[in-house]
Formats: structure tokens, C-alpha cells, sequence
């Protein structure tokens, strides 16, 4: 049978993503780390990872071991919280992932409260808009905002996600405001890293081809963009809600809005113990957002 230890600490090299930064968490040199992996990939027989002079990777085979070996390892932390009475308390890291802005806006301004209320857990938030991969790359629990494709993780719903089109009144005043999609063909249209909007609305689902002057990989430069006038974006009521409430931005051509079926989500691996540090941290954003989260109180929003 594979030591323990051995598993414990092919899992922290593969999360620290070097075996000099797996040694200093463990206390060991990178010298008894790399004995230690050579060691159990010997008893296996194969190659879990992949070294260079400048990184460190799984090969497929040691994708597929870590995947198991990072569920054992949760399920045996659980059983020792349980065991000893602990199983309430969240402690430890947590390892967040979430979108840039969304984590800016709706999870940062509120982590004093949940901090304060789980004194012996540290978060490790990270803010990407990239597709992270939750296992490989360590995380606890990822916030997903889209339409979450079947898969082996479990996808919790926090909350709704309404994305209207919406303008400043200055623009509108000046072009025109549309009553129909045909119109859409001669505005400015806002996106990032998109060539067309999927629009749902009393004919059905639409799609509208984008132009405009502004080409952009930056979500928020498209946030920034509409507000100064230059065009119509389909935005999020999260990302501009108080624009939308205050009449800085008004929505445009209302009865059209992006997928209904477009949700913010928790994300997290499938396993039969969910670590505490995950279920309340889950819990606290379910809790935090619902069915009708806070951004969306006060708007006239299509039903």
C-alpha cells in the first residue's frame, strides 16, 4: 500500500505547482520531495509528472491519480473533523475562484462579514476570467457565471442572471432609440471577444451580428464604453444595476434579453464528503444573492 505521506505530498506539489514550493509548506527540502515522488510513481509504474528546468505538469496519468488522490484526501480530513467533533467548523484555506468583476463587486465588498463569522478560515480569492481548471489547479469552489454545460462537478445556483441591452439617454437622444432588432443594424453595438449577441424575446430566439467602432478582450472596457455614450452593450444587471436604477444607462428594446437560462453558480468536484470550508462558503453566496439577489431590487426588469 502507498504511504500516506506520499499521497499527501503529491497532492501539495502538484497544488503548489513545484516541488521547492511544496517543500517549504511541508517543511521538507526539495531533495526529499522529489525522492519521495520518484518513490511513488516507481510502486505505480508510470509517470505521474512531467519535469522541466522551468515547470512543472501532470501527465495523463497523473491527471486521472490526483483527481482521486485530492477526493481521498478530502474525504479523510472530513472523517477527522467528524470524528472529533469538528465537522461545524469551517478552517483551513479556501481556494476561490471567481469572474473579475463579479468577484470585485459582489464578493469582495462583503468577505469582512464572512471572515468575521469563520474566524479559522483563510480565503485565497482569484480573480480570472479565464476557464480555470478546478482540479488541476487547486481551487476548493469556483463562481461560474453562464449556462454550465453537464459535467463531473456538482453546479450550485446562487442566483438569476438578467442581461439586458442598455445605453446612456445622450446616445439615444443622439442616434435614435431602436424599436426593433432590424434597427440594431445601424448603432454602435458593444461586446468583448464576440462577433454576435443570442437574444430571446416575443419572436423567439434572435441572433444580431455585431459592429461597431470599439474591439475589445476586456469586459469592463465595454462597461466603461457604454457609460461614456459610444454605443449599446448587453450588460448584466449585477455589472449595471445602479446605472440602470439612477438613469444613467436605460434599457434598450426591454422585451429582449439575453438566455434565461444564463445563471451565476458555485462550482465544485463531485465528492461523497463536501468539506465545510466549502458547504458554508457556498451556503454564505446562496444565502448573500437568491432568487432575487440585491443588484436586481428596484429594477423594472422584463418578466
Amino acid at each position: 500500500m502507498t504511504p500516506f505521506a506520499d499521497l499527501d505530498v503529491f497532492a501539495r506539489v502538484v497544488t503548489a505547482g513545484s516541488m521547492s514550493a511544496a517543500g517549504r509548506e511541508l517543511g521538507l527540502s526539495p531533495a526529499v520531495i522529489s525522492k519521495r515522488i520518484k518513490r511513488l510513481e516507481e510502486r505505480l509504474g508510470t509517470r505521474l509528472l512531467q519535469r522541466t528546468t522551468r515547470q512543472l505538469s501532470l501527465t495523463e496519468a497523473g491527471q486521472g491519480y490526483y483527481e482521486r488522490v485530492a477526493a481521498i484526501l478530502a474525504s479523510i480530513d472530513e472523517a477527522e473533523a467528524f470524528v472529533t467533533r469538528r465537522s461545524n467548523l469551517a478552517r483551513g484555506m479556501l481556494r476561490v475562484s471567481a469572474p473579475t468583476s463579479f468577484g470585485r463587486l459582489h464578493i469582495a465588498p462583503h468577505l469582512r462579514t464572512f471572515l468575521n463569522a469563520n474566524p479559522d478560515l483563510i480565503v485565497h480569492l482569484e480573480l480570472s476570467d479565464s476557464f480555470v481548471d478546478i482540479v488541476g489547479e487547486g481551487y476548493d469552489v469556483a463562481v461560474r457565471i453562464g449556462e454550465l454545460d453537464d459535467s463531473s462537478f456538482v453546479a450550485r445556483r446562487l442566483a438569476p442572471n438578467h442581461r439586458l441591452l442598455v445605453a446612456t439617454p445622450g446616445y439615444l437622444k443622439a442616434r435614435g432609440t431602436p424599436q426593433s432588432l432590424a434597427d440594431l443594424s445601424s448603432h454602435a453595438l458593444l461586446s468583448h471577444n464576440s462577433d454576435t449577441w443570442r437574444l430571446e424575446g416575443p419572436d423567439g430566439p434572435q441572433i444580431v451580428r455585431l459592429h461597431g467602432p470599439l474591439r475589445t478582450n476586456s469586459s469592463e472596457v465595454v462597461r466603461e464604453a457604454v457609460l461614456a455614450g459610444i454605443g449599446i452593450a448587453l450588460r448584466s444587471t449585477w455589472d449595471v444595476g445602479p446605472e440602470l436604477s439612477d438613469g444613467r444607462l436605460t434599457a434598450v428594446l426591454p422585451k429582449w434579453r439575453a438566455s434565461r437560462r444564463v445563471g451565476v453558480h458555485a462550482v465544485y468536484p463531485t465528492r461523497r464528503f463536501l468539506p465545510q470550508k466549502v458547504r458554508v462558503f457556498v451556503d454564505w453566496l446562496a444565502t448573500l444573492y437568491g432568487p432575487v439577489p440585491y443588484w436586481d431590487e428596484g429594477l423594472d426588469l422584463p418578466a
